[in-house]
C-alpha cells in the first residue's frame, strides 16, 4: 500500500510541476510514476483493487486535465510565465497597397522584391518574368500575396472627358 500511495503522490506533484518547467521531463516522469502506481495496485490488491485504483487516476487525471485548461490561463503564475507582449507586425493582409504602383526591386520570376510606397515588398507576378527596375501595379491582394502587373508596356486608357487620360 506505500508503494502505491507514494507513486502517486509523487506522479502528482511531478504533474503538477510540469505547468512551470520546461521540457516535459516531470510531465512523462509523473505520468510514469501514476502507471506505476496502478500496475502496483494489480500486482498488491489484485484485479478489484487495480481496476479501482485505474479509475481514481483516470478521473483524478480528467478532472485535474479539466480544471487546469479552466483555471491556469487566467493564473498569477501563467501571467509570470506566458508572454503577451506582440513583437513587431507580421503585416499579412496589405490592403493600403492596393491599386499603388512602384518598381520592380529585383527580378520577378515570378516571385521577388518591388519597392512600392518607398519600401520594399515581396511580390509575385501574374505569371510573366518582369525585370529590376521595370514599373508595376499592385493588382490583388491574396492574404500574405502581392500580385502585381507590369505597366510598362500598357496603354493609356482615354477617359469621358476630352485631353484626359486615366
Amino acid at each position: 500500500m506505500g508503494w502505491v500511495l507514494t507513486l502517486l503522490a509523487v506522479g502528482a506533484i511531478l504533474l503538477l510541476l510540469e505547468t512551470v518547467l520546461p521540457g516535459m521531463i516531470a510531465g512523462i516522469i509523473g505520468f510514469g510514476c501514476l502507471v506505476a502506481a496502478v500496475v502496483a495496485a494489480y500486482v498488491e490488491f489484485g484485479p478489484k483493487g487495480g481496476n479501482l485504483t485505474m479509475m481514481v487516476v483516470s478521473i483524478l487525471l480528467l478532472a485535474g486535465m479539466l480544471t487546469w485548461m479552466r483555471y491556469f490561463p487566467d493564473s498569477p503564475i501563467a501571467r509570470l510565465i506566458v508572454s503577451t507582449r506582440v513583437i513587431g507586425d507580421i503585416r499579412a493582409e496589405k490592403p493600403e497597397l492596393l491599386h499603388e504602383t512602384g518598381t520592380a526591386f529585383t527580378d520577378l520570376r515570378p516571385s521577388g522584391t518591388a519597392i512600392i510606397k518607398g519600401r520594399r515588398v515581396d511580390v509575385v507576378t501574374e505569371g510573366d518574368l518582369i525585370e529590376a527596375g521595370t514599373p508595376i501595379k499592385v493588382v490583388a491582394i491574396e492574404g500574405m500575396r502581392v500580385v502585381v502587373r507590369d505597366i510598362s508596356h500598357m496603354e493609356p486608357v482615354e477617359s469621358d472627358r476630352p485631353g484626359q487620360t486615366v
